[in-house]
């Protein structure tokens, strides 16, 4: 297994809770994004603790350069540094150390985004990471909250790093944060526990669409469907989905995706994603809409 540790308090946490469980079962890697000068120094720091500790360590050295959406991007060349890095090293998963306060900011993020039931679940303990198709994501502190990391890290005579930009609030999740930790009105706590119902409710709803897609049929180059009238609007919209899924294509989701199915239940004809939906006779069609010829 791989650890993703940047020397910050959270992640130093894992580090030592998983040294004192499985001390030789996994190894660590600190990824720089080449964004702040001090982030070389606190890789280094990093790469001193397990040298104490005997635990194989790696930086893995970015050149992100500064800009709009920096910490979206930042994220996605993490990731994909990440997840090169258990492909060479040979490690069945990556383990990140997100937690309970860190799951309630991003469900009030995602509720300002008016996201339906997948995004208020909010992280999965166990996931895949983004960017693989099956690297499996690990999350063990959900429940933790981070004053409790902060005790194990100083009980472990650690030294956490602090990254300024943590501080920043020309981020929307540090304003989150402040906005939480500012009132006492709101439990992180409860926040993962209800983030965990809600991914329940999801993994029912999945349940749900993978016994009605057994009535999808499929032929070679299309798939036919015939929904019944009182699906309920959420179980339609995952089945296009997959349909979409199916052809490969990206799948939208929000007013595009609505607006198709509406086409649909309308028995019209439309296309998204480069995937064409005919609904004017049951069973509704679904063909790869064909190439717009260009002009010369």
């Amino acid at each position: 297994m791989g650890l993703a540790v940047s020397g910050g308090p959270d992640s130093l946490a894992l580090l030592a809770l998983v040294h004192e469980v499985a001390p030789r079962n996994f190894a660590v890697a600190t990824v720089d994004h080449g964004l702040r000068p001090e982030a070389a120094q606190e890789a280094a720091v990093v790469s001193a603790i397990c040298a104490n500790r005997g635990i194989p360590h790696h930086t893995l050295t970015l050149s992100l350069p500064k800009g709009s959406a920096v910490q979206e991007r930042a994220r996605t060349a993490r990731y994909g540094a990440l997840s090169q890095w258990c492909a060479d090293q040979d490690l069945a998963a990556l383990a990140t150390a997100h937690h309970a306060d860190d799951q309630a900011e991003t469900m009030v993020m995602r509720l300002n985004r008016k996201v339906g039931l997948r995004g208020l679940a909010g992280m999965r303990a166990v996931a895949v990471v983004p960017g693989t198709p099956t690297l499996p994501l690990i999350r063990p502190l959900l429940e933790w909250r981070r004053t409790d990391l902060a005790t194990i890290v100083e009980d472990a005579g650690l030294c956490a790093v602090h990254d300024p930009s943590n501080c920043d609030t020309a981020y929307e999740r540090v304003r989150v944060r402040a906005a939480l930790t500012s009132s006492n009105a709101f439990d992180a706590s409860a926040f993962a526990a209800t983030a965990h119902h809600l991914a329940e409710a999801d993994e029912a709803l999945e349940w749900a669409v993978a016994q009605l897609w057994q009535s999808v049929g499929q032929q070679d180059q299309s798939f036919t469907w015939n929904p019944p009238a009182d699906l309920p609007q959420v179980l339609a919209l995952r089945i296009l989905e997959r349909i979409l899924a199916e052809f490969e294509s990206a799948v939208p989701r929000g007013a595009s995706l609505l607006h198709w199915l509406a086409t649909l239940r309308s028995n019209g004809v439309a296309t998204l994603a480069g995937v064409k939906g005919d609904a004017r006779r049951a069973p509704w069609r679904f063909t790869r809409a064909p190439e717009r010829k260009t002009r010369s």
